[in-house]
């Protein structure tokens, strides 16, 4: 009676798998993970994870929460959170991230700006401005 029940539905995450020997030329919009281990050319938009394994290969735009870096990319790449590259990625091109972990080895030829860091900063000064007086 005094407690109210909202309807939450269970959020499922898909996992997507582009194969070793798979091509996919076109725009792929998804709320789950991907790993690609084949060939991509076009952009991938997704609320989850992006996992290009060695052998994958991207070019185009990825837009994602999370994303981690064994093969090669090139194109624009907006990570909302982290983005991981391993000692065998190799990246080229424009990458606006969060937060960046690189392992020694990786390739990374990318303009790169950290963009939530700058609002972090923004948030704290406008706090402390107020809360001076």
């Amino acid at each position: 009676m005094f407690s109210e029940k909202k309807d939450k539905q269970p959020q499922v995450l898909e996992r997507n798998i582009i194969g070793n020997n798979t091509s996919i030329v076109g725009d792929i919009i998804s709320e789950g993970d991907f790993r690609i281990d084949g060939k991509v050319e076009g952009s991938i938009k997704t609320t989850g994870r992006v996992v290009i394994g060695k052998s994958g290969e991207i070019k185009g735009k990825i837009d994602c929460r999370n994303a981690d870096i064994e093969g090669k990319f090139s194109g624009e790449l907006i990570v909302s959170s982290l983005l991981t590259l391993k000692a065998t990625a190799r990246i080229f091109g424009e990458v606006i991230i969060s937060k960046l972990s690189v392992e020694p080895g990786a390739e990374f030829n990318a303009t790169c700006s950290m963009k939530s860091s700058v609002k972090e900063l923004k948030n704290e000064q406008t706090k402390k401005e107020k809360t001076a007086s």
